[in-house]
């Protein structure tokens, strides 16, 4: 019985290890609510009784941030061993990235700029440049997913209103041990049509409550990226 325990012992201490090698910025990582909705989220993003938690909503009411936030912390703090990026490849036929330039990284980044984004405002792009290579942070189309198992990662699915329910369920079984997924999206900005859309398949299977799957939503409200975005959103309410 001890061996198990000083293997995931020594897993802790080799991502304590580099967390100090790293040159995190100054900046500590601080998930502050500012609208009730947000404070839900938040709980559910910090709460280790939910593996699962699908956050959707209009632009600018934190979906992605917060989740990142969540994922910066959680590593930092040695819970996890790595952050998994993920997001539907739209534009790219069949999300086949072969044909294009680059390595893997490269060319999901048009996709996955967003996420990374985040990461910047708390570590240099030198330190996010290393922990790419080490893959600490891993970026993983959901076209490779397949057969793979994520453990003592936390797993953020972005923009997932663009995945189909197929690829939504493949995402969804890849959690292993010690792992947390978050799924963000926002219904109305799709490209998929209703009955090809993941995100509002996986909500309507979600009307009963099942332990460790939680659903937040967030409204205009919670906007609170710009103040103007919300008569943006307005402005193109009437629009199919």
């Amino acid at each position: 019985m001890s061996k198990p325990k000083k293997k995931v012992q020594r897993r802790k201490n080799s991502v304590v290890n580099f967390n100090q090698a790293v040159k995190a910025k100054v900046r500590e990582t601080h998930l502050i609510p500012k609208s009730v909705n947000q404070e839900k989220y938040i709980l559910g993003l910090l709460d280790e009784k939910q593996d699962i938690l699908i956050a959707y909503g209009p632009a600018g009411t934190g979906k992605t941030y917060l989740a990142m936030q969540a994922a910066i912390k959680q590593l930092r703090q040695g819970s996890i061993e790595r952050i998994v990026l993920t997001r539907p490849a739209v534009g790219v036929e069949d999300e086949k990235h072969g044909f294009l330039p680059g390595t893997l990284e490269e060319k999901m980044a048009p996709w996955t700029r967003p996420l990374l984004d985040v990461m910047r405002e708390y570590y240099s792009t030198q330190d996010i440049t290393r922990m790419l290579e080490n893959q600490v942070v891993e970026i993983a189309p959901l076209a490779f997913m397949r057969g793979r198992t994520f453990k003592n990662s936390w797993i953020v699915g972005d923009e997932m209103q663009n995945a189909t329910p197929g690829q939504m369920k493949m995402l969804l079984t890849r959690i292993g041990e010690g792992s947390k997924i978050v799924i963000t999206g926002d219904v109305e900005q799709t490209d998929k049509r209703k009955k090809d859309n993941g995100l509002i398949d996986l909500c309507g299977r979600l009307q009963k409550s099942i332990a460790g799957i939680k659903v937040c939503e967030l409204n205009s409200n919670d906007i609170q990226r710009h103040r103007i975005i919300e008569s943006v959103l307005e402005m193109y309410s009437d629009q199919d």
